[in-house]
């Protein structure tokens, strides 16, 4: 009797799991065909097709935070199905009964109907109805259970009757339950309750209370119990009593959002994460970036396991597929089976139970698809390849286990279980016969693209490769299962717009549309043939099948054919193993494009299992399988174990072979946790013996909680704190002989530490650790895996405390928490982000990281941990955010501004602060901490951006600020290329009224000069442009704006010409024929709009000219107007014409309504002219002023009344004019006076005194807006001194607008036409100039050269001027490179020894050289050791030969070049030797030495120029991660690539026939190198050594150095520039030719004849400098 009642406990305990199609099919039933199903989750240790969890969407969704984007797709959740309990057995059956009040002891009459919810609260008791719940405090019951040493509760009033409960742990079933789903909703399953809970998730409102209570205690207030609740989970000490769990989540545990009853299940509703941890190990392990992300990710999961330690709950399964992460790489461990299962036992999955091979519904018509399949637990890779092996289990069950390792998934349309096609269907498939049989040794991708193509796409992709799609792609899927899927799921995958006949009709026709492999249902489902579309046929089976069931018979039988069978293993090569990578995958034309970067995160990914050949399957001579007949009428083969196998006599080296790759493979059969004999023994007896005293310590270890009785501010800030040092492996050692009996009191919590040690190995092994011989070997004998060894010691010391086999030995979690191992950064990180890790509203979330920030959080954990925790934080700003969230994120961003260093600001910072723009001060806090290139390249084009139809009044107010208040400390050359030009370019697109005054403003802080050099010609060109599109034959789009660019133009003339002098408005406005009014009025096809604002600053620049000058310059041409409007007949259709609406400055003219036509302008004109003129010579000039005066009276009543006052009159208008414009730009109205002077702006270049150590204060922004006439007569007497008086205009090179273009931006997207031509020089050294170097900011130079008596000098020059401000003059022999170290301020030169010295004082700070036992050859080994080495290892006094010249140039004791690594702020330093010498400039000391091991020349090789890669972004471990690199070029042709990070050298090769003269690294992949041999190569680091580099040739004399813009290459030959690409087409011999040619002077009249002998670019300033052998530095466009 007992025997059977077990039988049956046990037959209820067994879950049910149900096909896809069953499943989505219950999903829709229970949810009311509203939910949208996207696959079925089945189990990890499962590879067939059979679930009870789900992914499902929310049809319909349009949330409030839905991006307006029609692409987004919904959000995803998890639903997972638990078969209900006897609620007699089962504590968590009957809890969710009673929490239900809608609640029927048989069963649920209509599911469709919603009962009430109720949220599981601890002041929710189970068994008391809802409207007289009461506070749930701490009982006594509860207390008397604690008092019985935490044996079985029975706490009736809790909902718990029975002895045998799981949760009779430490606390009540109550608690527990409400502790690890603390904000689920619990009610009668339905879609009404389902949207509702997916709403208040999507919304932020699940836990927004418990954060909002979080942020009141930071900032001091009176806070709830949440806050200290939710910091007690942290490990953060609040009460000096054991505490209760209360009703806030563990940021660790996944949150439970919903459970929700049916009559048989109970449905659990979680979130979706995007990762596991297994899909980071597999498919990017280098998201994991370096080791402090290892530990913080272990620490995490480590606080998740503690919590439920603390509850007395062991996890029972912890393992990389366990354990999600989110898209920030938070970890969440999910627990939805601990509260279900009934016994501890049965928290663990059992591997050893056959797995299910049937769908649960009984009704299903898959029948038994795979019934008669002989795979079992666990899904062991050697025992499946051994059975397969010898003909036990088949091709297709084989190809499933296969599947299942790498990760695919049933159901999942872009990760979808793949086997191959075996035949084309032309045929009958015949063993005896090979036609129509698929060649498997080549991927289907080959077969269908042929090799000529694959090698031509290998050979012309920038990253070489065959294979750019995954082998079974999405779209092949759906097409494949068109007919069973959904028309939505067919519209978002294949095609928007549904047309039945495109997809296949045909097997045949299917097999050759597709490239892709084939899907495991065309071998075993018939139903993938039938259609349920109505405008779908079926898919038609080949002739020699009658019906799906015969073809899916005779498709298998092809499948487990011998002939298959002997090359099957060809295609897993291809597909899973050694043919996926390296030359193997060459071979075989099937390299894959690797993904675009190695550190994002990806949930999918083609998974390499095997990388040595997979061995062949024994063949079999008579058939091992044969067909079953008898189930439901399908036919499936079975495994003949009783019949006559006859196979093949294997030979010792198959023997061998087999064994060797399964060895190989062992890795692929992960163990992370075991259970001894003991284990499954019932603990319950000792924990009756447990003391309370016991329980209590635990109790009190495994929550942290302390004696601290106050939680405040400043009791967190105390708990944040950052390292002083690395952890030492002694402090690591010390702490592990500590706990050498730990308190661990059950072997199933032990277990849960022995899966954390396997996961820490196996993140830094990129293996797993144990596999099952591993394993038993360690059982039987405690002897540890060798991969042990590998592991970094104090990883190693970690893993083998975890891994103990004597499970008491092991650390408990709280002793692994508390431990070394995981440094203060780790700890005070965790405490910052935990809390934004709640399911709270954006807003929140940004609050309360201001807030935290802002009371020294990031501060007291220091740099390295902000930097961690920026990751976590700067995406809260990237969404459109409220003035109040923009506040918060100006604090935010200024706390990390204070933390940070300069290349983590620009890394994490620059990318997020699009909106903070407004807050002026913070961006030039960013400018002081970043330098000037880093702001032009991130942070200036947001600027603009937010003056080109600006989202709100402010930002574009704040950015126009700051434009005006950077542009003087630009400098005019970026000023204009990198402001002006791209404003202008904006004009008629959009350009706000901020954008066009901050023109103006600039204009006028520069001065008349600017003004006329370098706007005005830009405005003139730019209206003629317009009148010539308005004029012809154009778009309506086109018309409207350049009618809008026209009003803009007019606009910023009206400013411009208020701050120019009488005389210069005339010269270059109005006089010559060039009066831009005049030629827009005239124009008889132009917008109305435009014709009025033409007219009304036609006036106000004729009011500021005055009456003489008006009379002489402008009556003349009004003449020819007047007379054509006097004869001109009022036609309304010229008001029609398509003009669109004033977009700039609000336009009116003595508040006068817009004129309606053309005729208007008589109104406008006539009787202002009259008043300025007289209206006497308005009459003597204007012949027909008699009919304009009719026409004035009879439409406007005008008429003219000598009042004796018009000249008083003008005047008082001009001045009215003047005075609001000066009201509109003084600098009291506007920020600009305050950044400039307020904020630490650093003071102008152009204001400084050259060669003086003092500064000109800054000038009054009020100065540029003194009258016209006195800044006339003082500009008269110091134009030639004005800075950046060489400037020429940069209008020349500007060829105007296009109107259906761009809108402007970055440097990159107005190109930069070079026209060689000199634009200014000076004599700069009395010899050869030999190096430049340009500082960031592009106003100042550093020229290196032969001074007098042949002695090296540096000069430092001002640009602005083009004076030499200071120099060095401290070296004895000629300077031949020099470098500017922009972290110091310091300058670097060497001239044989290294010269580090104050670039603003000339000071010598340092002096550097080597040393060598003989001058003339390189230091041998033993000298490196040597006593003068040893007492010279750091700075040296120079004391230099008094010969003035090298002595040698090959002495290898000199230092020939020198390179600048930013990133690691140290010099790098070639020597005469080949070596590479390293320097740390902060510290003064000479660091490790790198040789080249050149030794092909008799001579020794001389580093003559070095470079490093200029990516700064982190790399990832792993094949396909490039390493960062050095690349070293010698005289004697070589180059040589060192590994940054081991000085190990990567590759070495004859890149020149000559000495390399010049190497530069564009990207991260590419070197660039020229040479004496007058040629200039591009390398791709990616490709293989020995490909042909793409060559520039054309240059008739050797290549002496180049420079790099963007894309574009300026290479220096003799006395010629040549002009290249890096991106354009090669020739037939895989080069590209050059032209060079002369530098020309300005007027194009004489060219440059010096030799060139350096070259550097100023890329924002749209200029370049070169040197030349004779001394002088030239600037050249």
């Amino acid at each position: 009797m007992d025997n059977k009642e077990g039988e049956e406990e046990e037959e209820e305990e067994e879950e049910e799991r149900w096909c896809m199609e069953c499943l989505e099919r219950r999903i829709k039933a229970d949810y009311n065909q509203k939910l949208n199903f996207v696959y079925g989750l089945s189990p990890h240790y499962s590879p067939l097709p059979f679930a009870s969890s789900a992914v499902v969407q929310l049809s319909g969704w349009n949330g409030e935070g839905e991006a307006a984007s029609a692409s987004a797709s919904p959000p995803e959740f998890i639903i997972n199905y638990y078969k209900r309990r006897s609620r007699q057995h089962h504590c968590f059956t009957q809890y969710i009964d009673e929490c239900c009040l809608d609640y029927r002891k048989d069963s649920i009459a209509d599911d469709s109907v919603s009962g009430v919810v109720h949220e599981l609260q601890p002041e929710f008791k189970p068994g008391i109805p809802a409207d007289k719940t009461i506070t749930l405090e701490i009982q006594s019951t509860e207390r008397r259970h604690l008092s019985n040493a935490g044996t079985s509760t029975h706490l009736h009033g809790l909902g718990c009757r029975s002895s045998t409960c799981n949760f009779s742990g430490w606390y009540s079933c109550t608690r527990t339950i409400t502790s690890l789903a603390p904000i689920a909703r619990v009610g009668v399953c339905s879609y009404a309750l389902f949207e509702e809970i997916a709403s208040d998730f999507l919304s932020g409102s699940v836990e927004d209370h418990v954060l909002h209570s979080l942020i009141l205690l930071i900032e001091g207030k009176a806070t709830g119990q949440e806050a200290i609740n939710f910091l007690n989970l942290l490990g953060v000490p609040a009460f000096d009593d054991i505490n209760f769990p209360g009703c806030v989540r563990h940021p660790n545990i996944a949150p439970i959002l919903g459970m929700l009853k049916t009559s048989s299940q109970i449905n659990f509703v979680l979130p979706k994460t995007p990762y596991t941890l297994e899909n980071i190990l597999h498919y990017s392990p280098g998201a994991l970036k370096c080791d402090w992300h290892a530990r913080f990710l272990i620490y995490q999961i480590l606080s998740g396991l503690s919590y439920m330690h603390g509850l007395g709950i062991a996890y029972g399964n912890v393992c990389p597929s366990s354990i999600m992460l989110t898209d920030t790489c938070w970890c969440w461990l999910p627990v939805g089976d601990k509260l279900v299962l009934s016994s501890p036992s049965n928290s663990k999955v059992d591997i050893f139970c056959p797995l299910s091979r049937s769908c649960s519904n009984k009704a299903c018509s898959s029948g038994g698809l795979f019934a008669d399949l002989k795979l079992s637990q666990p899904v062991d890779l050697r025992s499946s390849f051994y059975r397969w092996y010898n003909g036990n289990l088949s091709n297709f069950e084989y190809l499933l286990v296969l599947n299942k390792i790498a990760g695919r998934r049933w159901g999942d349309h872009a990760f979808h279980t793949v086997v191959p096609w075996v035949i084309d269907f032309s045929v009958k498939p015949d063993e005896n016969d090979g036609a129509g049989w698929r060649d498997l040794s080549k991927s289907k991708w080959r077969l269908a693209k042929g090799d000529e193509q694959l090698d031509f796409t290998y050979s012309t992709s920038e990253i070489p490769h065959h294979v750019s799609d995954e082998c079974l792609s999405e779209l092949a899927v759906c097409s494949y299962k068109a007919r069973r899927l959904p028309l939505n799921v067919l519209k978002m995958a294949v095609r928007s717009v549904y047309e039945p006949n495109e997809y296949p009709s045909t097997m045949q026709r299917l097999y050759q549309w597709t490239p892709d492999e084939c899907i495991p249902e065309f071998y075993c489902d018939p139903r993938i043939f039938y259609s349920l579309h109505a405008g779908m046929s079926d898919l038609t089976v080949p002739s020699w099948a009658s019906t799906p069931e015969e073809f899916i018979k005779l498709h298998r039988d092809a499948l487990e054919s011998n002939l298959v069978s002997s090359s099957i293993h060809h295609w897993i090569d291809i597909t899973f193993g050694y043919k996926m990578s390296g030359q193997a995958a060459l071979d075989a034309k099937n390299v894959m494009l690797p993904p675009a970067s190695p550190t994002v995160l990806r949930s999918a990914g083609r998974r390499q299992l095997f990388y040595k050949p997979h061995p062949a399957r024994r063949l079999l001579t008579k058939s091992t399988f044969k067909w079953n007949k008898e189930s439901s009428g399908n036919h499936y083969p079975v495994s003949d174990t009783a019949g006559e196998q006859s196979v093949e006599t294997i030979s010792l080296g198959e023997l061998e072979e087999t064994a060797t790759f399964c060895e190989h493979a062992q890795h692929l059969s992960p163990i992370y946790n075991f259970h001894s004999d003991d284990h499954l023994k019932d603990n319950s007896s000792k924990k009756e013996h447990q003391s309370e005293n016991s329980v209590k310590s635990k109790l009190a270890s495994c929550t942290n909680y302390g004696l601290r009785s106050v939680a405040d501010i400043n009791f967190l800030i105390e708990n944040i704190e950052v390292d002083d040092d690395t952890v030492s492996y002694q402090e690591l050692l010390l702490w592990a002989q500590r706990f050498s009996y730990s308190d661990i009191y059950s072997q199933d919590i032990a277990s849960d530490i022995f899966g954390v040690g396997c996961i820490l190995a196996e993140i830094y092994l990129n293996r797993p650790l144990f596999d099952p011989t591993t394993m038993v070997t360690h059982l039987e004998s405690g002897i540890l895996p060798r991969l042990v060894q590998e592991l970094p010691p104090q990883i190693q010391l970690v893993v083998k405390s975890c891994i103990e086999k004597d499970w008491k030995r092991r650390p408990s979690v709280k002793c692994l928490l508390d431990s070394p191992f995981f440094p203060a950064t780790v700890r005070s990180s965790y405490l910052f982000l935990a809390s934004l890790q709640l399911l709270a509203k954006d807003e929140s979330r940004l609050r309360y990281a201001a807030t935290f920030a802002k009371q020294g959080a990031l501060k007291a954990m220091g740099s390295f941990a902000a930097e961690m925790c920026a990751s976590y934080c700067l995406p809260l700003v990237k969404t459109t955010l409220s003035d109040t969230e923009a506040e918060f994120a100006y604090i935010l961003l200024n706390e990390f501004l204070k933390c940070l260093n300069p290349e983590a600001i620009k890394k994490l910072v620059l990318p997020i602060i699009q909106k903070i723009l407004q807050a002026s001060s913070f961006v030039l806090d960013i400018w002081n901490q970043i330098g000037k290139q880093a702001y032009l390249e991130a942070i200036h084009p947001l600027v603009l951006s937010n003056l080109f139809v600006a989202p709100n009044k402010s930002s574009a107010a704040a950015a126009s600020v700051l434009l005006v208040g950077s542009c003087e400390e630009l400098g005019v050359p970026i000023t204009v290329h990198q402001t002006i030009i791209p404003l202008i370019h904006c004009l008629g697109k959009g350009l706000s009224d901020d954008g066009i005054d901050a023109v103006v403003r600039i204009g006028c802080l520069f001065g008349e000069n600017f003004i006329i050099k370098q706007i005005l010609p830009l405005i003139r060109n730019l209206v003629r442009s317009c009148l010539s599109y308005s004029s012809a034959s154009k778009p309506e789009l086109i018309h409207s704006s350049s009618t809008s660019a026209l009003i803009n133009c007019l606009m910023i003339l009206d400013g411009l010409v208020a701050n120019l002098s009488r005389e210069m408005v005339v010269k270059e406005l109005i006089e010559d024929g060039s009066c831009l009014y005049i030629k827009i009025l005239m124009q008889t096809n132009i917008g109305v709009p435009v014709l009025q604002v033409a007219a009304s600053k036609l006036v106000a620049a004729c009011e500021q000219i005055g009456l003489e000058f008006t009379e002489l310059h402008v009556l003349p041409k009004l003449k020819e107007l007047f007379d054509e409007l006097a004869f001109s007949r009022e036609n309304p259709s010229i008001s029609g014409i398509s003009g669109g609406t004033i977009r700039g400055p609000r336009t009116t003219m003595d508040e006068q309504e817009c004129i309606g036509n053309r005729m208007d302008l008589v109104f406008l004109l006539y009787p202002s002219f009259a008043s300025i003129l007289g209206i006497e010579k308005l009459r003597q000039c204007c012949t027909t002023w008699l009919l304009l005066e009719q026409f004035l009276l009879r439409h406007y009543n005008w008429k003219w009344e000598y009042t004796g006052e018009s000249s008083q009159s003008s005047l008082e208008t001009t001045n009215a004019r003047r005075s609001s414009f000066s009201k509109r730009t003084t600098p009291d109205h506007v920020p600009a006076k305050m950044l400039l002077n307020g904020v630490g702006w650093s003071i102008p270049q152009s204001q400084r005194k050259r060669g003086a150590k003092h500064l000109i204060s800054t000038k009054h922004s009020s100065e540029h807006y003194q009258t016209s006439d006195a800044r006339h007569i003082a500009s008269s007497h110091v134009e030639e001194h004005n800075p950046w008086y060489w400037f020429p205009s940069s209008a020349s090179g500007w060829e105007g607008l296009d109107f259906i273009g761009r809108s402007g931006g970055p440097k990159d997207e107005i190109p930069w036409k070079i026209r060689a031509s000199v634009i200014h020089s000076v004599r700069a050294h009395h010899g050869a100039l030999r190096s430049l170097a340009v500082c960031q900011d592009e106003c100042t130079v550093f020229t290196a050269g032969v001074g007098p008596g042949f002695k090296g000098t540096v000069q430092k020059w001002e640009l602005a001027r083009f004076d030499c401000v200071s120099g060095y003059y401290g070296h004895e022999e000629a300077v031949n490179d020099i470098c500017v170290l922009t972290s110091l301020g310091r300058v670097a030169s060497c001239d044989g020894t290294v010269h580090v010295w104050n670039g603003q004082t000339g000071k010598l700070i340092s002096v550097f050289s080597e040393f060598s036992t003989h001058s003339a050859h390189p230091a041998s080994p033993s000298s490196t050791s040597s006593k003068i080495d040893t007492d010279e290892a750091n700075v040296l006094h120079y004391n230099a030969s008094s010969t003035g010249i090298l002595n040698n140039a090959f002495d290898g004791s000199f230092y020939t070049c020198m390179h600048y690594s930013q990133s690691t702020d140290m010099l790098i330093v070639g020597a005469g030797n080949g070596s590479l010498r390293f320097i740390d400039i902060n510290r003064g000391q000479k660091l490790y030495l790198w040789r080249s091991n050149n030794s092909e020349s008799s001579f020794p090789s001389l580093v003559s120029s070095i470079c490093s890669c200029a990516c700064a972004k982190p790399r990832a471990e792993g094949p396909d991660a490039f390493p960062s690199w050095i690349a070293a070029g010698l005289s004697s042709g070589h180059c040589v690539l060192f590994d940054s990070r081991s000085g190990k050298i990567i590759a070495s090769w004859q890149a020149h026939e000559g000495y390399v003269t010049k190497l530069a690294a564009p990207n991260d992949h590419l070197l660039v190198s020229s040479s004496l041999d007058r040629t200039l190569r591009i390398w791709d680091l990616r490709r293989n050594w020995t490909s042909e580099p793409i060559s520039f040739k054309g240059h008739t004399d050797g290549v002496s150095g180049f420079s790099l813009w963007g894309q574009d290459v300026i290479s220096i030959s003799r006395n010629k520039i040549g002009l290249s690409s890096l991106t354009g087409s090669a020739d037939e011999d895989g080069g590209r030719l050059v032209t060079p040619q002369y530098l020309y002077t300005a007027d194009r009249e004489s060219r440059n004849m010096s030799v060139l002998s350096s070259i550097s670019v100023l890329p924002f300033s749209r200029l370049f400098l070169v040197g030349t052998e004779d001394g002088y530095l030239k600037i050249c466009a």
